[in-house]
């Protein structure tokens, strides 16, 4: 299976030689067909979904969550309970799956780690200034060392959306490539291009190559913190990206749609998308996440509707 590799692989090293030559590079992508694109994510959105297959896809969803609490009020009660959830998301059937991460804020991954020692789940910390990602680079990346101190296993940064539409993408791409090298050989990076503020699907590809040229292991859509998150389309056109990316330099990059997936049949909805543009190799949580807080619970409350034919109550899941 292909492994992520060093910022700008062989096959593309002289796009990033200059300014000029970056913008040049992502300028000359093909452009999105904006129709098409959504024409085809909403397509892919009404397959139909077998018993058995709905089964395979509700386990492989809950495997698959960044089980996520990122609020000024959180506390280590919070992020403790949160850590017990993500290990044994289902305390009264345990072949339900564990998550595949908890992500917390920078001074709450020691208790994170605590939490889930020995079960397998990572640890993924936000980083740089989240979610505006308005600060010095000193700061941000002072940010991010203390998170892989603390243990992070992986590490959510949000790019200088400013930049990158004020068209300085070589600055991008420093701070990215700068970001992944704090991460060390521990933490895998996941780069947020908070897709909602990017204004158009063009500058949303671009981003996305920008963010594999510069060393991304995931490219992620989104803080959910603004207005529009992740979206079948955006996702679409992501999961494009990385294909294309793989086929022309060798590496595999993971895919992470975040805020706003709520419901199974939305996660179901994903996974579509994802066998149907990237194949197989990214139906894993090596390679493909959701980055969500109450998913979780209608993921569990389906899964149980399967198992006995019947919702559980109100109270069958932990309320986030």
């Amino acid at each position: 299976m292909p492994t992520t590799a060093p910022a700008a692989p062989a096959a593309l090293a002289g796009v990033t030689a200059s300014d000029s030559t970056l913008r040049r590079f992502l300028h000359g992508l093909p452009g999105v067909d904006a129709v098409g694109l959504e024409a085809r994510a909403a397509s892919l959105g009404t397959r139909s979904i077998k018993t058995t297959a709905k089964a395979y896809a509700i386990d492989l969803a809950i495997s698959m969550v960044d089980l996520t609490t990122l609020e000024g009020a959180d506390t280590p009660g919070k992020v403790r309970a949160l850590g017990a959830k993500a290990v044994h998301p289902d305390p009264t059937d345990r072949t339900a799956p564990a998550t595949a991460a908890v992500c917390v804020y920078p001074d709450m991954v020691t208790v994170a780690k605590e939490a889930v020692a020995g079960s397998g789940v990572k640890v993924a910390s936000v980083a740089t200034a989240f979610p505006a990602g308005r600060a010095p680079l000193g700061v941000k990346l002072a940010d991010v060392r203390e998170a892989v101190a603390a243990g992070a296993d992986e590490i959510d940064m949000v790019i200088d959306r400013g930049a990158f539409l004020a068209g300085k993408y070589l600055k991008v791409y420093d701070e990215i490539a700068a970001v992944k090298e704090a991460c060390g050989t521990s933490a895998r990076l996941k780069v947020i291009f908070e897709t909602g503020e990017l204004s158009t699907y063009d500058n949303i590809r671009r981003a996305s190559w920008l963010g594999m040229l510069a060393g991304a292991d995931f490219i992620k859509t989104s803080t959910g913190k603004v207005a529009v998150n992740a979206t079948p389309a955006n996702t679409l056109l992501m999961l494009e990206a990385v294909r294309d990316f793989r086929a022309q330099t060798g590496v595999q990059v993971g895919v992470k749609p975040a805020g706003g997936i709520r419901t199974s049949k939305d996660a179901i909805k994903f996974l579509v998308l994802v066998n149907e543009t990237v194949g197989e190799d990214w139906l894993d949580n090596h390679w493909f996440r959701f980055g969500a807080s109450s998913l979780l619970n209608d993921l569990l409350m389906q899964r149980q509707k399967l198992a006995t034919g019947r919702y559980s109550g109100p109270d069958y899941v932990t309320v986030d």
